[in-house]
């Protein structure tokens, strides 16, 4: 447990910086905690950071402590509407990475005009909760290893959900697929419902894009959503992925808020 202490930060007393594990750090005024900071490591491999802090200056205290002691690059993700935040990561020395888009995503097929999608000739969906557990995993495979090979797995929205090594489906239960000639060759993945169902992924293999699998996908889980009473889900889309942002937009999807992924090198 190492300590550093800083000039006053919040009041007339001294911030004492406190190492309280391999990966996480406590400010310290007067023995009370006025500011947190942590390194974890997301299911990609990177290093992301958080600082929760009540003043400006006890943040930079924990920015000039962490920084050092881990390799580099190191993330952070930040609202975007949270300028404050945003440029106390800046003066840190991060720098904007990239952009993710929430997409407000309307269920009724009235609205999305999905109604009458049919599956391309040959392809039938399996709703969410009825994929084979092998094939759905051989296909989750085998769609991460196309990414890696052309923009990388760390250009997709964000995956936080912790996972034991090598396992990528953490829940069969939550996925849809289509599948042709008795191969999967697409998926819809749902994230974890909070306030209202996350279209998590939308995949498709390279061989069978431009054939309107992924459309036939997403009009049958928000089929399905709507039938259940759900009006609106939601998707997280990286900015520079125009093919998603069309696909969401051409069924009625409105932007709302935005994520900013900062990087140190």
């Amino acid at each position: 447990m190492n300590s550093v202490h800083f000039p006053p930060g919040t009041g007339e007393h001294a911030v004492v910086l406190t190492r309280v594990g391999e990966r996480q750090w406590h400010a310290l005024e007067d023995d009370r905690v006025v500011g947190r900071g942590e390194a974890f490591r997301r299911p990609d491999g990177r290093t992301f950071l958080s600082i929760d802090a009540w003043h400006g200056a006890v943040f930079d205290h924990l920015a000039e402590a962490m920084l050092p002691e881990l390799p580099k690059p190191l993330y952070t993700v930040v609202d975007e509407a949270d300028h404050d935040l945003t440029s106390q990561w800046e003066r840190a020395g991060f720098t904007i990475r990239r952009r993710e888009w929430e997409y407000l995503v309307p269920t009724d097929p009235r609205v999305t005009g999905l109604g009458s999608v049919e599956p391309p000739a040959g392809v039938t969906i399996a709703g969410i909760g009825e994929a084979a557990d092998g094939p759905l995993r051989a296909l989750d495979r085998a769609i991460r290893a196309e990414v890696e090979a052309t923009v990388g797995w760390q250009e997709m929205p964000a995956e936080v959900l912790p996972r034991p090594e090598g396992v990528t489906v953490l829940d069969p239960s939550k996925y849809a697929v289509a599948a042709r000639s008795g191969r999967y060759v697409g998926l819809v993945r749902l994230g974890p419902m909070t306030r209202r169902p996350r279209v998590g992924l939308i995949a498709v293999l390279a061989d069978q894009h431009r054939r309107g699998i992924a459309r036939a996908l997403l009009a049958d889980v928000l089929g399905r959503l709507h039938r259940r009473g759900i009006e609106t889900a939601s998707a997280d889309v990286t900015e520079s992925n125009g093919a998603a942002a069309a696909l969401f937009e051409s069924v009625g999807a409105r932007r709302g808020n935005s994520s900013l992924e900062l990087v140190l090198r």
